[in-house]
């Protein structure tokens, strides 16, 4: 696979896929952390004095136009980044949108708009790529969050462009999850945490074959715990997965993986800013109570395992961090990560939000851009964006 700066884009037409999916507030950007992602490969192409097509989707508009889901906010935030003019287009394949592009001079920059308005983009639709392939010399995909989507503007439109490659990003995001899928230094701990069990499957079972430690928080420990027949309360509880628990905490013993799920729990009766909280122990829940967050000696007892690791991989918080009376074991395990002498991962989608809330970032080896491509990554499953720039 190449990368943008093995190629010639002087004055050439250059196709960049962005993530540009950035959460929109009152008609503004609310987080541009996405957008100063892409900015190493967006200057790069324009140093290079080429044409800059930068195209990406926003939101779930359900392949129709939407107001609500237009790129105009993140065009103008870019805008304001670079001190220099986006022209957006009124649609990603419109007349309008081809003579802008016909028009694009080099040094110059231009954003389609949302590609999800055209339900073929989620299709992956032939027509549909082609159209998109038509604007440029050279594809560039600095998206990682939507690598491992088969959609046509990551990977039917590439079949399309002679030249392609990948971005900065994308560079980065590889170069930091190569170590962890091939080489890890030893002790590697593994810390998973969220809502479900089905979610991280193939992920936890790829990851046995890796690990030293895996440490599972969040909702989806409720699981394994009902698994192994302790009383849950209203915990949310996977039914339908207490076997695929089972089965995961087999095969951790039987590879000698230390498998570690909470030991006392934070519990309410409610998920609310208010609601009255307890500590209880494992198998001491009552009948109304919801498992909130991981108590105190669990946090402990995870923070000596975390801060034994030489390669740390964590994707999930440990309890409904976004509430402050549930966030305490999410901020000590991201402390316990921040402090550890070891290469550290965190991989996209909620783990990112609670990193930055705890103000430890900057302590953090590497934080993906993507939750569900990382995770993918993880599995050891082809990513099609990937695969089609290998072609």
């Amino acid at each position: 696979m190449k990368f943008i700066d093995e190629l010639v884009l002087t004055e050439k037409r250059v196709f960049i896929r962005v993530d540009f999916n950035c959460p929109i507030k009152e008609g503004k950007v609310g987080d541009d952390s996405r957008i100063q992602a892409a900015l190493p490969t967006i200057r790069y192409a324009l140093d290079h004095n080429a044409k800059v097509i930068l195209a990406s989707h926003l939101g779930r508009p359900k392949g129709a136009p939407n107001p609500d889901y237009s790129l105009e906010p993140v065009a103008a935030r870019l805008a304001e980044i670079l001190k220099k003019d986006v022209v957006l287009t009124d649609d990603c394949i419109s007349d309008g949108a081809r003579k802008l592009v016909s028009d694009l001079r080099p040094g110059h920059i231009l954003m389609l708009e949302n590609l999800r308005f055209h339900k073929e983009e989620e299709e992956n639709e032939e027509n549909f790529s082609k159209k998109l392939a038509a604007y440029c010399d050279v594809y560039i995909n600095d998206a990682f969050g939507t690598m491992h989507r088969a959609h046509a503007s990551t990977s039917g439109m590439v079949d399309f462009v002679k030249e392609k490659a990948a971005g900065f990003l994308v560079k980065k995001e590889i170069k930091s999850f190569t170590p962890l899928m091939t080489n890890p230094e030893v002790p590697f701990v593994a810390i998973l945490g969220g809502a479900k069990v089905s979610d991280k499957i193939k992920v936890i079972e790829n990851l046995l074959e890796k690990v030293d430690s895996l440490l599972i928080g969040g909702a989806m420990a409720y699981t394994f715990l009902a698994a192994q027949g302790f009383t849950t309360g209203k915990s949310l509880v996977e039914r339908d997965h207490i076997d695929t628990a089972s089965r995961i905490i087999k095969g951790a013993k039987a590879r000698n993986v230390e498998l570690l799920l909470p030991e006392d729990h934070v519990v309410a009766t409610e998920i609310s800013d208010t609601a009255e909280t307890s500590i209880v122990e494992t198998g001491a829940f009552k009948p109304d109570q919801i498992g909130l967050d991981i108590g105190p000696k669990t946090r402990a007892r995870y923070a000596e395992v975390i801060k034994t690791a030489r390669t740390i991989f964590w994707n999930g918080p440990m309890g409904v961090f976004e509430k402050k009376i549930f966030a305490a074991g999410t901020f000590a395990l991201a402390e316990a990560v921040a402090s550890a002498n070891a290469l550290s991962v965190v991989g996209g989608g909620d783990s990112v939000s609670a990193i930055k809330k705890s103000g430890l970032a900057d302590k953090i080896t590497h934080i993906s851009t993507g939750g569900g491509a990382s995770l993918e990554l993880m599995e050891g499953r082809p990513m099609p964006g990937i695969k089609a720039l290998k072609k």
